[in-house]
């Protein structure tokens, strides 16, 4: 199962992850500004009528009631895109996160590196010396 994850991982492009993030992040943030300035939809105020109707004005009662319904679903849905964009921004701030601390991770993984390739060459040189004496 480790080796499925290893191989996962080893074939994601982290280099065009780490380049794009911040595009990434910025398209959230403009995605939500645009849902967030539209406000939510208004809704008909509903109007009183006779309760005798012709059978042209119960067509068109039939119709606002169907309006009605109908703008009720949209703002229902104007809502549920509202919170999946607010969604959409907290995970590309959260892989902008991500990414920083990989990236760092990556830097702190280079100097160490270098360092115990260092030690390395003193401990090997160290001992060369030693035998040679």
């Amino acid at each position: 199962m480790a080796i499925g994850w290893l191989a996962v991982l080893q074939s994601v492009p982290w280099t065009e992850v780490v380049r794009n993030a911040p595009k990434v992040a910025e398209g959230a943030k403009k995605l939500w500004s645009t849902i967030a300035r539209k406000g939510a939809v208004p809704g008909v105020a509903a109007t009183a009528g006779p309760s005798a109707l012709t059978p042209d004005a119960q067509a068109i009662a039939k119709h606002e009631a169907s309006l009605k319904a109908l703008e009720a679903a949209t703002a229902e849905l104007h809502e549920q895109l509202l919170a999946s964009t607010e969604l959409i921004k907290s995970l590309a701030e959260q892989n902008t996160q991500l990414v920083g601390r990989i990236e760092a991770n990556r830097v702190r993984v280079l100097w160490l590196s270098g360092g115990v390739a260092i030690a390395g060459l003193v401990a090997v040189c160290s001992l060369a010396l030693a035998l040679m004496r």
